[in-house]
């Protein structure tokens, strides 16, 4: 954590808090604009592009490897990918894994960030990135213009451990560490309370699903009685 960023001190509370205060704008924002329009949407899709390309471009502008260890290989990576076509179409089956993977993942790596030792330049681009995928999943939701169908929560969980035996491979094979797969990050998150490898990764599965159902309990009865 850089230095005048305590875990869950002043500084990292206002940061949290920003997040819905600034989709609960954007609801309001999109409530002035004609019926159907898609400018907050196009917004948020380059803002979350233009964190990315500053993100991996920073490596290249200071001439380290991309390869192996600066691939979008993070579940956030994944996320944006999601998030960017989500906002765009609003297509429900891209919206769907969007849905439990930004706001299930970016909101830990939000809560518990991954910093050690970063630049200014690359804690306001995590702050940002992971900021916006969460602002933009509780934007749609809150503006209704789209809302996790029934049956997702258990789609997006087959996707994410698919996602896991993927990267897995590609951890092992290049020996990298995505998705913390291979070890648990320096700093304190949730996978430091779940015990030694590989027993944090079962565990955290377990996790990740439990919050996926949680995800989905607001939109439940929705679902079952569609009006």
């Amino acid at each position: 954590m850089p230095a005048n960023l305590h875990l869950f001190g002043i500084v990292h509370l206002a940061i949290l808090a920003a997040v819905p205060l600034l989709a609960v704008l954007l609801v309001a924002v999109q409530r002035k604009l004609p019926p159907g329009s898609r400018a907050v949407r196009v917004a948020l899709s380059l803002l979350l592009l233009l964190c990315t390309i500053l993100y991996y471009g920073s490596f290249a502008a200071h001439g380290e490897q991309m390869f192996p260890n600066h691939l979008p290989l993070e579940l956030c990576d994944i996320s944006l990918w999601l998030v960017i076509p989500a906002l765009l179409t609003l297509k429900p089956a891209i919206f769907d894994l969007a849905y439990y993977f930004a706001l299930a993942g970016a909101s830990m790596s939000l809560l518990t960030p991954n910093l050690t030792e970063p630049s200014l330049f690359l804690s306001v681009q995590f702050f940002a990135d992971h900021g916006l995928l969460v602002t933009a999943m509780l934007y749609l939701v809150w503006s209704r213009q789209a809302r996790p169908r029934a049956g997702s929560a258990g789609r997006a969980m087959l996707a994410f451990n698919i996602l896991i035996a993927v990267i897995g491979a590609f951890d092992y094979i290049f020996k990298t560490n995505y998705m913390f797969l291979r070890a648990k990050p320096e700093t304190v998150s949730l996978l430091t309370f779940l015990g030694p490898w590989p027993w944090y990764i079962v565990a955290g599965d377990g996790v990740a699903f439990s919050l996926f159902l949680i995800l989905y309990l607001p939109f439940r009865a929705a679902n079952v009685n569609p009006s």
